[in-house]
C-alpha cells in the first residue's frame, strides 16, 4: 500500500537499516525501490513473494543481482505457460526461500531454506516441532501499509481484486493487522528471549547485496559481433544509401553521414542502427509499408539506411536533438506499421535475437476517479445508479458514500494493473530475466513487469514498433488499384507527390477526409485557413494543431503572422533569431530546447529535461522544480522583465504533455502526403482502402458518403457480389459482409469461400444447401438484400426461408453429388415499400445505402443556405440543414462544457457550427440525424463557420411496418 519511496520515509524514520523489497509475483516496484534505498542510506535487498491464488507459499530473497535472475525465471516461467506455482521451489543456487510457519514447509528444509516466524507467532515455540526447527527460524515482519487507513483502504482492494463484497471478505484474503512498519528496536526487544532467531535473521542479511549500475546500457551491444564490425557495416549502408538518396557528390549529405558516424560509434549506438535497419530490411522484403517517424528521423543515417522517409537536410533537423553527448536520456526510433502487420515484425525480432533477449514493454495503469468509486460501488453492492450519481463532481451522501470517497480518494493514480506499453519492444545483450519477471498477456508475447520510465533509468533504448491504420490504408489501396485498374503505384516517390498540383488544390481546401492525420474538422480548418499547399507549412500545421499551442492562443498567433509576417513584433531578439522560421511561435519541441538554452541560458541536458518533461515523458518532479526555478533565475540574471519572462514560460508550458518534434511532425506529414496523392489521383480505391481498414476519424458511412461524393455507385452487400471486405469494381463498391451487424463471421467468411469453389449461387434452396446457413442469419440477409440476385422482393424470400427452415440451428453443409431441386410453392402477393429497405439498412449497416438520411425526412425543407454559400454569409443569420458527423467536447476557462461540431448538408458538403455553454444548455445535441439550424455565419481567415443559436433534430418518416 505505500509506493517505494514513502515506504523508505518511513523506514528512515523507524530507524532501518536494511529493507528487503518482496512484491507479490511481482518485481515492477524494484529498481524505483533500490534507487529510494540508496539516496536514503538504507541497504536495498530484493525478492518475490510467490503466490498461488492469494496463498502465501514461500517467499525468494536474492543474495545478489545473479539471484534475482533466477528468481526472475522461475517466476518467468510460470507466468508465461499459466502453470500453477509448485508447492516447493526448486534448489536455488543464489537466492534464500522462507517458508511461512504456518505453511506447506518441507520436512527437510535445504542450507538455502528457513522459516519465517512473527513477534505475534513467538507462543509456538513451545510446541515440540518448531522449538526443534530454532536454527532454521528468522524475523518475519512483512510491511503491507502504514497505518490503520492503509489497512482499511487495502481491504477495499482485495475485494475489488477478488470481485466480491467487501462483507465477504475472508482473514485469508488480506494482510494481518500486524502488517506494519515496527521499528527495528521494538521488534528486536520481542525477539529478545530467543537470540539465535535474530542472529539467524541477521546472518541471512548479511549474505544478501543488491549491486546494480543504473548508468550501463543494457540493450545488445553489438549486431555483427564487434564493435569495429559494427561500424564498419553501418558506414557501408550509410553511404551506399546516400547514394540512392542524394547523388554520390551532395556534399553537405557526405559531412552530415561522417558527423552523425563519429556521434553513434563514439556512444555506442552504431548496434541500435543496425538493429533498426534489419527490422526494416526484413519489413520491406515482406512488402511491408512503414513509417520512421519521432527524433529518429532528425538522423541522415537513418534517412540513408531507409529507417524514415524524412530528409533532415530539407527540412534543417539537427541530429543533436536525437543524439548528443548531452542528451538526458536515450533516444529511440518510431517505427510505424500496418495494424494487420505489426504482430509478424514484432515476432520477426524474438526469433531473430532470441526470446530470452526480447521483450515487449510493460506500462502500469492507475486507479482514476470516476473508475475508482465505481469499482468500490460494487464491492458495497450498491445499484448502478447509485454508484453513477457518486461519480459527479461534489457529490455527497451517506456514511457508505462518504467512506467510498474518502477510499477512492486515497486510491487516485494508485497502481491498478500491468499492462503493455503501446509499442516498445527491448533487445538485451543479457538475458531480459535478468531485470524483471516477464507476464504474458492476451498478445501472447512476453513483457516486462516494469515500464518505460524505469526501461529508460536502467539505460535501455527501446525500439517502438507501433502500428496505424493509415499505413494500412495507403498500402490497401495500392493493392486495389493494381486489381482495379491494372496499375502499378510507387507510395515512395513523396517529393513528385509534393510538388503535384492536384494534391496540393486538396490540401488548400481542405479536401482531406480519410487522410491520414489531416481529415478531422479542427485540421481542415488549419488547412484552409493557412491556405496550406506546401510541405513546409503542413509540418508546422500537424504540429501547431496539438491541444497545447492551440489552448494557450499561439495557434491564432501563428496563422496571424503567417499572413502578415510583416505586422507583428518578436517578443525578444533571440526569438526572431531562433525561431524565425515559425514567427516567433514555439511549434516543434526543438524549439523549446532552444528557448530554453538561448533564451534562458540553460545548459543544453537541463534544455533537453525542459523538453521531455513537456512532452509528457519526464517523471522527476524534484528535477523539473530545479529547471523552472533556474529557468527565472537566469532570466533575471539576463535583466529580462518579470512580465516577459513568465510569457515565455506561459507558452512553453502550454506545450505541455502535447508536443511533437519537428521529425514527427515532418514523418506525419509525409504520410499526408502519401495519402492525399492516392485520394487525388484514386479516389474510390483510396476511400475503399480506409473503410476495410476501420481507421480514421469518422465513422464508417462517412468515408461511405464520401466515396459517393466522389462518384461511387454504392451497394448494399451481395452474396454473388461481395467480398467479405468491401470491394470495387469500376466504380461500383459492394460493401463488404464484414459490415453486417449480428452477422456470424464464420458464416460471412463460408459464404465467400463457398462462391469461390462452387461458383454464384443459384437461387435460395442452392444458397441455403450449400452455405448450411440457419434461419435467423438467413432472415438477415435477405432483410438487408443481400440475395437480392434471386430476382424476388424481401417479404417473398422471407416466406420461402421460413418454409426451407425450421427453427432448429442449421447442420454444417454436406457435399451432395447432385444439387436438390428446389420446390415451387405458389405465394400470395406481398409488397415491399422502399422506405422498409432504409430502415433495415439502418438497423443491419448503421447507416441507409439507397437512400440518404435526407430523404428520410418528414419536411422537404432542406436549408435556406447551403454550406458552400456560406462564405458569402458571413455576418448574417442562417437556417441550414445538416447531418451530423461529430462532435467535440471542450471546457472554457470557466469549466462549462461547449461544443465544435461538423455537419454535411443534402449536397454532401461539410460545415462546422459552435455551440457556446448557453446555447448548449437550451439546445443540446440529441444524438445522431439531421438537424435544423439557426445562427450567425462567422469567418475566421477564410473558413466560414457557424455560431449556433437555436437547434432541433428533424423527424424522420416513419416505419411502415411500425415498432
Amino acid at each position: 500500500m505505500l509506493s517505494p519511496e514513502a515506504l523508505v520515509q518511513r523506514s528512515v524514520k523507524a530507524g532501518a537499516e536494511v529493507l528487503v523489497l518482496t512484491d507479490v509475483n511481482s518485481t515492477s516496484g524494484v529498481f524505483d525501490f533500490v534507487k529510494a534505498c540508496r539516496k536514503a542510506g538504507i541497504t536495498p535487498l530484493v525478492g518475490l513473494e510467490f503466490r498461488q491464488e492469494g496463498k502465501l507459499l514461500y517467499t525468494g530473497i536474492a543474495k545478489d543481482f545473479k539471484g534475482f535472475g533466477e528468481l526472475n525465471r522461475f517466476l518467468t516461467q510460470h507466468l508465461l505457460t499459466k502453470a500453477p506455482l509448485p508447492p516447493y521451489p526448486p534448489p536455488f543456487n543464489d537466492a534464500f526461500v522462507v517458508f511461512p510457519l504456518e505453511g506447506p514447509a518441507p520436512l527437510a528444509l535445504r542450507d538455502n531454506e528457513y522459516l519465517g516466524i512473527r513477534h505475534n507467532q513467538l507462543n509456538r515455540l513451545i510446541t515440540p516441532s518448531v522449538a526443534a526447527k530454532m536454527h532454521k527460524l528468522v524475523v518475519w515482519q512483512p510491511v503491507t501499509f502504514g497505518n490503520r487507513t492503509g489497512l482499511e483502504v487495502h481491504r477495499h482492494l482485495r475485494a475489488v481484486d477478488k470481485n466480491t463484497l467487501l462483507s465477504r471478505l475472508t482473514a485469508a484474503d488480506m494482510a494481518t493487522e500486524y502488517d506494519w512498519l515496527v521499528p527495528p528496536g521494538r521488534l528486536k526487544a520481542a525477539f529478545e528471549r530467543y537470540p539465535l532467531i535474530w542472529s539467524n535473521t541477521e546472518q541471512l542479511l548479511k549474505q544478501c547485496s543488491f549491486d546494480l549500475d543504473f548508468t550501463s546500457v543494457k540493450n545488445k551491444q553489438t549486431y555483427a559481433g564487434s564493435r569495429s564490425a559494427d561500424a564498419g557495416l553501418l558506414e557501408q549502408l550509410a553511404l551506399d544509401g546516400m547514394v540512392q538518396r542524394y547523388g554520390a557528390d551532395h556534399r553537405e549529405a557526405r559531412e552530415r553521414v561522417d558527423k552523425e558516424l563519429a556521434i553513434i560509434n563514439k556512444l555506442g549506438f552504431a548496434a541500435y542502427f543496425l538493429i533498426t535497419w534489419d527490422i526494416i530490411r526484413y519489413s520491406m522484403s515482406r512488402g511491408f509499408y512503414h513509417v520512421g517517424r519521432g527524433s529518429g528521423a532528425n538522423s541522415v543515417v537513418a534517412f540513408c539506411l531507409k529507417i524514415t522517409d524524412v530528409d533532415p537536410i530539407e527540412l534543417n533537423l539537427y541530429f543533436e536533438r536525437f543524439l548528443n553527448p548531452k542528451r538526458t536520456s536515450p533516444p529511440d526510433f518510431d517505427i510505424d506499421y500496418s495494424w494487420r502487420e505489426r504482430e509478424e515484425v514484432q515476432q520477426y525480432i524474438f526469433k531473430r535475437y532470441g526470446r530470452e533477449h526480447v521483450a515487449l514493454l510493460g506500462a502500469i495503469s492507475t486507479f482514476q476517479q470516476k473508475s475508482t468509486i465505481r469499482e468500490l460501488g460494487k464491492v458495497y453492492g450498491l445499484p448502478t445508479e447509485e454508484i453513477e450519481q457518486m461519480t459527479h463532481p461534489g457529490a455527497t451522501g451517506d456514511g457508505v458514500t462518504r467512506k467510498i470517497l474518502s477510499v477512492a480518494a486515497h486510491l487516485t493514480d494508485f497502481p491498478n494493473l500491468r499492462t503493455i506499453h503501446a509499442g516498445g519492444i527491448l533487445v538485451t545483450e543479457q538475458p531480459i530475466t535478468d531485470y524483471t519477471a516477464l507476464d504474458m498477456p492476451p498478445k501472447g508475447m512476453p513483457t516486462t513487469q516494469f515500464d518505460m520510465y524505469m526501461a529508460e533509468d536502467l539505460g535501455f533504448e527501446k525500439l517502438d514498433i507501433l502500428s496505424q491504420r493509415g499505413i494500412g490504408h495507403i498500402k490497401e489501396c495500392v493493392e486495389i488499384v493494381a486489381q482495379n485498374r491494372g496499375e502499378k503505384v510507387d507510395v515512395h516517390r513523396v517529393e513528385v507527390f509534393k510538388q503535384d498540383e492536384r494534391v496540393k488544390a486538396l490540401l488548400a481546401r481542405g479536401e482531406t477526409n480519410g487522410c491520414f492525420y489531416i481529415e478531422s474538422p479542427a485540421m481542415r480548418g488549419l488547412l484552409t485557413k493557412l491556405r496550406c499547399s506546401d510541405y513546409l507549412t503542413l509540418v508546422a500545421a500537424s504540429s501547431i494543431i496539438r491541444p497545447g499551442v492551440a489552448k494557450s492562443g499561439m495557434m491564432r498567433a501563428y496563422i496571424e503572422r503567417f499572413h502578415n509576417p510583416e505586422g507583428f513584433q518578436y517578443l525578444h531578439p533571440v526569438m526572431e533569431e531562433q525561431l524565425k522560421e515559425t514567427y516567433g511561435v514555439m511549434v516543434y519541441q526543438e524549439d523549446v530546447i532552444k528557448v530554453g538554452h538561448h533564451f534562458a541560458g540553460l545548459d543544453l541536458a537541463d534544455a533537453d529535461v525542459l523538453r521531455r518533461a513537456m512532452s509528457g515523458k519526464y517523471r522527476s518532479r524534484e528535477a523539473f522544480q530545479r529547471i523552472t526555478e533556474r529557468f527565472f533565475s537566469n532570466c533575471k540574471e539576463r535583466g529580462y522583465p518579470d512580465a516577459l519572462a513568465q510569457e515565455v514560460w506561459r507558452q512553453i508550458e502550454s506545450f505541455a504533455g502535447y508536443s511533437f518534434s519537428k521529425a514527427h511532425s515532418a514523418s506525419y506529414a509525409v504520410e499526408s502526403f502519401q495519402s492525399l496523392y492516392l485520394k487525388a489521383y484514386y479516389p474510390l480505391e483510396f476511400m475503399v482502402a480506409v473503410i476495410n481498414n476501420f481507421g480514421g476519424f469518422y465513422a464508417t458511412w462517412v468515408y461511405v458518403h464520401e466515396a459517393r461524393r466522389w462518384g461511387a455507385a454504392i451497394h448494399v452487400p451481395c452474396v454473388n457480389r461481395s467480398a467479405y471486405a468491401t470491394s470495387i469494381k469500376g466504380k461500383d463498391i459492394f460493401l463488404g459482409l464484414i459490415h453486417v451487424r449480428d452477422l456470424e463471421q464464420q458464416l460471412a467468411q463460408r459464404v465467400v469461400d463457398e462462391r469461390a469453389k462452387g461458383g454464384a449461387y443459384r437461387d435460395l434452396p442452392d444458397f441455403i444447401e450449400r452455405t448450411g446457413v440457419g434461419r435467423e442469419q438467413l432472415v438477415l440477409l435477405i432483410r438487408l438484400g443481400a440475395l437480392r440476385f434471386i430476382g424476388k422482393n424481401k417479404p417473398e424470400l422471407l416466406w420461402e426461408a421460413h418454409l426451407y427452415l425450421t427453427r432448429e440451428k442449421a447442420k454444417v453443409p454436406a457435399a451432395r453429388l447432385f444439387p436438390a431441386q428446389a420446390r415451387k410453392y405458389q405465394l400470395p402477393q406481398l409488397i415491399q415499400q422502399p422506405i422498409e429497405d432504409a430502415y433495415d439498412e439502418m438497423e443491419l449497416l448503421g447507416f441507409p445505402v439507397g437512400y440518404t438520411w435526407f430523404d428520410l425526412l418528414q419536411t422537404g425543407f432542406r436549408g435556406a443556405v447551403k454550406a458552400r454559400e456560406l462564405q458569402h454569409k458571413v455576418g448574417e443569420k442562417v437556417r441550414v440543414v445538416g447531418q451530423l458527423i461529430t462532435i467535440k467536447y471542450v471546457r472554457t476557462v470557466n469549466r462549462q462544457i461547449m461544443h465544435f461540431a461538423a455537419f454535411i448538408d443534402d449536397e454532401g458538403q461539410f460545415f462546422d457550427t459552435v455551440h457556446f455553454p448557453q446555447t448548449l444548455k437550451a439546445y443540446p445535441f440529441k444524438g445522431h440525424g439531421v438537424y435544423l439550424i439557426l445562427g450567425k455565419v462567422v469567418s475566421e481567415f477564410g473558413f466560414p463557420s457557424i455560431e449556433v443559436e437555436k437547434m432541433a433534430v428533424l423527424p424522420l418518416k416513419p416505419d411502415p411496418r411500425g415498432g
